[in-house]
């Protein structure tokens, strides 16, 4: 096994703490039954609540891909659609409220979504200790908390392979929000992606501080766009939406100008000419994948990890619309090398 090249980071989230939340909080319904026996719920009853963070449902992200995880989840398994639910946070003093609401309320499994929520879930876990709950790229160390977290940096190195072979300018850039562990492996994995291609390429990286800004994303790519670069991968869930959007209005202008979105194929929302690739993180099958378990009896606490051999992460499917079928044919050749392990791609 070989290191394949360096670092950097990038974010979603204000450290602040107090970013405003997209869209109307939903009222959770009440109910929901676990075995007396403290074993798996009948499939039938089985109840799953989730609570976002600061983003909103609709962030065109993980916390909307988690969301339609549970509504798949809901039709997969015949379930009346007011068993799975959702709460939104404004800011991070809703997290515990959030969760314990659906734990006091006896739903049988409760989600909680983003890496700033760790400590407020495992509050709640530890306060509740015949409570199932999970969460999505944190670790939470406590025997009833199931948590998911994603090889990221693997994913993202295919996007940085598409970007060095795509550039023109030999420009490229990131843009993420709070410089976090799960944030870090995006950052970290495109540029190794990028300098294993092309080493003279320059990676411009900036963190905007926030998941909900698309005013401070818009500024940022116009920023990174006016110094010459042409390709801008970006980590940072609703700030995002600023980015795709002034690479639209650059578009319109005639420029030849990119994004690679993030979690979701998020060429889906913003189109295809101005969506290179997407870095999808299917995070909603990794929530169908747990709420299953628990249906089935076969919940249990722990980390899971989830890259590219368990096809985690990876690149969307539309992506031969705008990667020429060469340089999908090289991402494939770098990806069956992750997998082997012949390349480790740095995470921090």
């Amino acid at each position: 096994m070989k290191k394949v090249l360096s670092v950097l980071s990038v974010a979603t989230l204000s450290l602040s703490l107090v970013l405003a939340g997209c869209g109307s909080k939903q009222e959770a319904q009440p109910q929901g039954q676990t075995g007396s026996n403290g074993g798996a719920p009948a499939a039938s009853a089985i109840k799953v609540g989730m609570v976002t963070d600061v983003g909103g449902v609709n962030d065109n992200s993980f916390n909307q891909s988690a969301w339609e995880g549970l509504q798949k989840l809901q039709t997969e398994m015949n379930l009346p659609k007011e068993n799975v639910n959702y709460l939104q946070s404004k800011s991070d003093a809703d997290y515990v409220p959030n969760l314990t609401q659906f734990v006091k309320d006896g739903w049988d499994l409760t989600w909680g979504i983003g890496f700033l929520m760790g400590d407020h879930l495992k509050k709640v876990a530890n306060e509740n200790k015949n409570a199932k709950l999970a969460i999505i790229d944190a670790e939470v160390d406590a025997p009833n908390v199931a948590s998911v977290l994603f090889k990221e940096h693997e994913g993202s190195f295919l996007a940085g392979v598409v970007a060095a072979k795509m550039t023109k300018t030999k420009k490229v850039g990131f843009v993420g929000g709070v410089d976090i562990p799960v944030i870090k492996r995006f950052d970290l994995g495109f540029e190794a992606g990028v300098k294993a291609v092309d080493p003279s390429i320059q990676v411009v990286k900036v963190y905007t501080g926030a998941f909900d800004k698309p005013d401070m994303g818009k500024s940022t790519a116009s920023s990174m766009y006016g110094q010459g670069v042409d390709i801008i991968f970006h980590a940072s869930g609703g700030t995002g939406d600023g980015v795709f959007n002034e690479a639209k209005d650059r578009k319109a202008k005639g420029e030849n100008v990119w994004v690679i979105g993030v979690d979701k194929d998020q060429s889906l929302t913003f189109g295809d000419e101005v969506t290179l690739t997407s870095m999808v993180k299917r995070v909603d099958e990794a929530v169908i994948r747990v709420s299953k378990e628990l249906s089935e009896g076969k919940f249990k606490g722990g980390v899971q990890w989830l890259g590219l051999a368990e096809n985690g992460v990876g690149l969307a499917d539309t992506s031969t619309k705008n990667v020429p079928e060469d340089v999908l044919k090289l991402v494939e050749e770098y990806k069956q090398k992750i997998v082997k392990g012949e390349i480790t791609v740095p995470d921090k």
